[in-house]
């Protein structure tokens, strides 16, 4: 996804008219009709105070989707294993009501998945507002884990739909969803900094524009010192 998409998602996401957005960033409606439809790309400044508006990094913004999202380099086969066990589980495990486990913490609520060498192993605790942890482990040995913390803003929120949002994952966003999944009336999109050994990121749910749903997350490999 490109500058003039993301910018007009994001735009919209916020109930925004050109006309509004011209007058916050103090330009015409025309640039942001232009910068909309990829004729002219914004300066600097405008690119901060964008971010600053739509809650997005201007690395956000300016890199397109393919730089944006590949995760790692395609040499480290390990690596790429590793990631389609990720995926694998994800589709295997809460995202797809399945494979729940016994709670390994007082009140949680655990998901566990295995195949070959790799186990994944999702817990977390709440509901409305919620914080969790999910790893994977190969042969024993941590390799990855992911922290999360999230919360339900209004009634139309929908967790059929954030479970499809996650299930429609891919390789080249691994993290949790896709960077921007539709269905009917809700909208989920998420914006991430790093790669797969080490990233933060932040997803959220709207429904008519408004957003029902935020999730702060990170996470990377883990290594033991030597």
């Amino acid at each position: 996804m490109i500058f003039s998409e993301k910018l007009a998602i994001l735009r919209k996401n916020k109930g925004i008219t050109q006309e509004a957005l011209a007058q916050k960033l103090n330009v015409s409606r025309q640039a942001v009709a232009k910068w909309e439809s990829g004729q002219v790309y914004p300066d600097i400044s405008n690119l901060i105070q964008i971010s600053n508006l739509m809650n997005v990094t201007v690395d956000y913004l300016v890199r397109d989707g393919e730089c944006m999202m590949a995760p790692v380099a395609s040499t480290d086969t390990d690596l790429e294993h590793l990631i389609d066990f990720r995926l694998e589980a994800n589709v295997n495990t809460y995202a797809a009501f399945m494979n729940e486990a016994p709670s390994t913490r007082l009140d949680s609520h655990d998901f566990r998945y295995e195949n070959g060498d790799y186990t994944y192993h999702d817990t977390y605790v709440g509901g409305e507002q919620f914080a969790g942890q999910e790893a994977i482990w190969k042969k024993g040995k941590a390799l990855y884990a992911m922290n999360y913390m999230g919360r339900v803003l209004a009634k139309e929120f929908s967790g059929n739909f954030l479970k499809a949002a996650l299930r429609a994952a891919n390789y080249k966003m691994p993290y949790r969803g896709p960077e921007y999944f539709e269905d009917g009336e809700y909208i989920y999109k998420y914006s991430v900094n790093g790669d797969f050994t080490w990233f933060q990121g932040y997803e959220e749910i709207y429904w008519k524009d408004i957003k029902v749903y935020e999730c702060y997350f990170h996470g990377g490999l883990t290594r033991v010192a030597s």
